[in-house]
């Protein structure tokens, strides 16, 4: 009995201090208010995972760019290779570009984290523009999200200018080609694009600057801007509650989904590991941006074949397809055949996404707030813009590799220019009607599929010798998925004397 006594009041003593240092940690941090942060629901929809594994990209790219800042050297100085990849032996190169070959063969582990760095960045980008496209077609962007939207839209700017500068970085003659593209459209620009230049590569180009700019802002400004909106972008998540797919208990009113702690994090953890597992496997097997085989730039050798990175194909293509139109304005030359591709265009891209849900929400009157995602189907119009935009882009990613095509091919590269040309303008316009016109489809046969339930497949004779399929009623969930979306069964009509018509 004493025994029991002694330990009653040692947990009481115990749960006292507890209690003591809770308090004390509440009065500094909100720890109390923690609980239901700990408890939030997270939709389980796999359409979700996109986001976080952009989040995971990103902390891979943090970690092996830390590692890679130990060994590069961001100078454009002149120096003589004398290393283990015995071609280059005597050969003078910049300091970025010896560096980056002695991280490749003179580094243990070297070329791992460094392909592992530019796997992770283009998975990165994928996934940003895969999670911005599906905000989009479920119209998640719509109030209250329309700030955190444009917060993703800017994030996926700042991911482009980022991709592009670590890609210039290692000065080999393919990235240096990029670099040569992009003085050009600098120069494109009326009135300023000479001294735009100027500043950028601290003179004529090469220049000796752009090299340790670009590096400052690729390990500290650029990254620092997108720590900090993306801490921003996770707290209005948190805040605002993820939007959810239509189904029973799912309304406009609550969230509904596994909780934080533990399901999410457990499941959220090991997708973390997944994804650091997949790029280092594609680093190890799959070979990227060998720049030994290029060799270091030199302003007076392009490389055949150049095409940037997926990300900024677009551009390349857009610059292969404008012809060469310029016009001379009080003594200025406008070169159009640069200026409309690579800034006009990049320029109205990014203005019609900023714009897009303030443009939605005035074209259709629609203030409400949404936490219910859309079906692309059921908004035909938005879904048949999505669809012509992305037919652009792809009409322009392809025309990027043109020279590639028609050698692979052995086709005219001026009759696949053509072909290009005409598809970017009439290729949009037809994506849009037919798109729209599945969508339409698509919401009549679901209407049907309410009204007379789901068909079997089994036809059966009529006495009057015609044909019918049977139907069977659809499941309840499916009833409220359905009616969720504004899907009605029309009641029959009935005359004055109570008979249906």
């Amino acid at each position: 009995m004493l025994w029991r006594r002694s330990r009653a009041r040692a947990a009481a003593r115990a749960r006292r201090a507890t209690e003591r240092a809770a308090d004390h940690i509440d009065e500094r941090l909100p720890l109390y208010e923690s609980g239901g942060l700990l408890r939030k629901a997270f939709p389980d929809h796999w359409s979700f995972l996109l986001g976080e594994i952009a989040l995971y990209s990103f902390v891979v790219l943090l970690l092996t760019g830390i590692w890679l800042t130990l060994f590069f050297h961001p100078s454009m100085t002149e120096v003589v290779y004398h290393g283990s990849y015995r071609p280059l032996n005597g050969v003078r190169m910049s300091e970025a570009y010896e560096s980056t070959l002695d991280i490749s063969f003179d580094v243990r582990g070297g070329l791992l984290i460094r392909q592992l760095h530019h796997w992770a960045a283009l998975v990165f980008l994928a996934a940003i523009g895969l999670h911005l496209l599906r905000i989009f077609f479920t119209g998640a962007f719509r109030r209250p999200r329309e700030v955190n939207w444009l917060i993703g839209v800017t994030l996926f700017l700042l991911a482009l200018a980022e991709g592009f500068a670590g890609y210039s970085l290692p000065d080999d003659l393919l990235s240096g080609t990029g670099l040569r593209i992009a003085q050009g459209i600098m120069l494109s620009i009326p009135l300023v694009g000479t001294y735009v230049s100027f500043f950028a590569f601290g003179g004529e180009f090469p220049g000796e600057e752009l090299i340790p700019r670009l590096y400052a802002l690729h390990i500290l400004l650029i990254p620092g801007l997108l720590l900090a909106l993306i801490s921003v972008h996770l707290i209005l998540v948190f805040y605002l509650k993820h939007t959810h797919w239509a189904g029973r208990g799912r309304t406009n009113r609550n969230a509904v989904g596994k909780p934080m702690v533990p399901h999410f994090t457990a499941s959220s953890g090991g997708l973390t590991f997944m994804v650091f597992g997949v790029l280092t496997l594609l680093s190890g097997v799959a070979q990227i941006n060998p720049i030994w085989a290029y060799g270091p730039y030199r302003a007076d050798v392009v490389s055949t074949g150049s095409q940037p990175d997926w990300y900024v194909g677009f551009l390349e293509g857009s610059l292969r397809l404008v012809p060469p139109w310029e016009t001379s304005v009080a003594g200025h030359t406008v070169m159009w055949n640069v200026l409309l591709p690579a800034v006009v265009l990049p320029g109205l891209l990014f203005a019609v996404l900023y714009a897009y849900p303030f443009a939605e929400r005035w074209a259709t009157r629609d203030t409400a707030e949404h936490h219910l995602c859309d079906r692309p189907r059921d908004r035909p119009v938005r879904t048949g813009l999505g669809v012509a935009a992305l037919s652009c882009y792809g009409v322009l990613l392809a025309a990027g590799g043109n020279d590639v095509i028609a050698d692979t091919f052995s086709i005219s590269v001026n009759a696949l220019t053509w072909v290009f040309r005409i598809a970017f303008v009439l290729l949009p316009p037809l994506a849009f009607m037919v798109t729209t016109r599945v969508c339409v489809a698509l919401r009549e046969a679901d209407q049907r599929r309410l009204a007379e339930g789901e068909e079997t497949g089994e036809v059966r004779q009529t006495i009057a010798g015609g044909y019918v399929e049977s139907h069977e009623p659809l499941d309840e969930e499916q009833r409220y998925v359905l009616r969720s979306y504004g899907y009605r069964v029309e009641e029959p009509e009935s005359s004055a004397d109570g008979l249906e018509r």
